[in-house]
């Protein structure tokens, strides 16, 4: 049986935040693996082995794009171009960085033996300064260049979604499982599966439903929280650490993404404020105003069937009203 290793280990082992390998997953980079008794993300030994190359081709400045480039294609001649590509756009950058740092110890000299600076001076009127900064095009600060034009580029392609569903979620009475830490994602799951495990839940509702949602919505690197919510029978008794809760239901705004789709959020949410027949209708849980995701095989994924538990699929809710 392969050995796997769970994110949060992963995490310390390499000293990069749970929300860079999410990113690395989303993108396609690295796979995680269905760990039993563990809800969330865990990798295997060959991840890890990619995950190690991938940090080792990122101190060398490499793209994620070039980095997946080159993990997709076998070609030593492909891997020589991109490296190649890599070390001449260093060059200029040191060649321009030099030639900034030459002007800068001509002005510390300058001023050292004067105390005193002006810009005209000092720099507008030295001809061997002048001479210097007018070979620096501004253009040609390529890290700069390259940020503005991924800017540009996200920009003109803006992703729209038009295909959102309208949806009525009815009210339920719910387990909640919260927990505000490192990885709240895998602590709150982990005891919703051991609590589904131990009530026998998917046999005494084979219905039920998965929600879940930040609470509270992290805002930077800090460690956050995350609740999970699973529908149960209005007289199953719940015992510590969750809690029992009711859910109001409602109208909602639905879109269904498959698991790590985590970007398509903005559009989504962009999409819906934009529409002309639906307001937004902030509501509990307020932490993320209402917004959560739907689990959408949870039956399939806590029922112990290992081959429907791989298909996962998650629908975006957002609190709607008509206007």
């Amino acid at each position: 049986m392969t050995e796997l290793t769970t994110i949060t280990e992963v995490s310390k082992l390499f000293d990069i935040s749970t929300r860079t390998l999410r990113y690395y997953e989303e993108t396609g980079l690295i796979k995680s693996s269905h760990m039993d008794g563990y809800s969330y993300r865990a990798y295997d030994e060959q991840t890890i082995k990619n995950l190690q190359q991938i940090l080792i081709l990122r101190k060398l400045n490499l793209s994620l794009k070039q980095i997946r480039q080159i993990f997709s294609n076998d070609d030593a001649a492909f891997a020589l171009d991109v490296f190649m590509s890599k070390a001449e756009e260093i060059g200029k950058e040191v060649e321009a960085l030099n030639a900034v740092k030459s002007v800068l110890e001509v002005l510390i000299a300058k001023i050292k033996s004067t105390m005193d600076f002006s810009i005209d001076e000092h720099l507008a009127q030295d001809k061997a300064i002048v001479k210097i900064l007018d070979s620096l095009n501004p253009s040609e600060n390529l890290k700069e260049k390259k940020m503005m034009k991924d800017a540009e580029k996200a920009i003109n392609k803006k992703e729209t979604i038009t295909d959102f569903r309208i949806i009525y979620l009815p009210p339920a009475v719910v387990a909640s499982s919260h927990f505000i830490g490192p990885e709240p994602e895998d602590t709150a799951g982990r005891r919703i599966r051991e609590f589904v495990s131990t009530s026998s839940l998917t046999e005494a509702k084979p219905d039920l439903r998965v929600y879940g949602f930040n609470n509270p919505n992290p805002q930077g690197e800090e460690e956050y929280g995350y609740e999970l919510w699973v529908t149960i029978p209005e007289d199953m008794k719940v015992d510590e650490p969750l809690v029992k809760k009711s859910f109001g239901g409602g109208l909602y705004a639905a879109y269904t993404i498959k698991m790590g789709d985590f970007h398509l959020w903005k559009p989504f949410y962009e999409s819906v404020m934009e529409s002309e027949e639906y307001d937004y209708d902030p509501r509990e849980p307020l932490s993320m105003g209402g917004t959560m995701e739907e689990h959408l095989n949870a039956y399939g994924f806590y029922s112990g069937n290992e081959e429907e538990s791989k298909y996962i699929q998650l629908d975006l809710l957002i609190p709607i009203k008509e206007k």
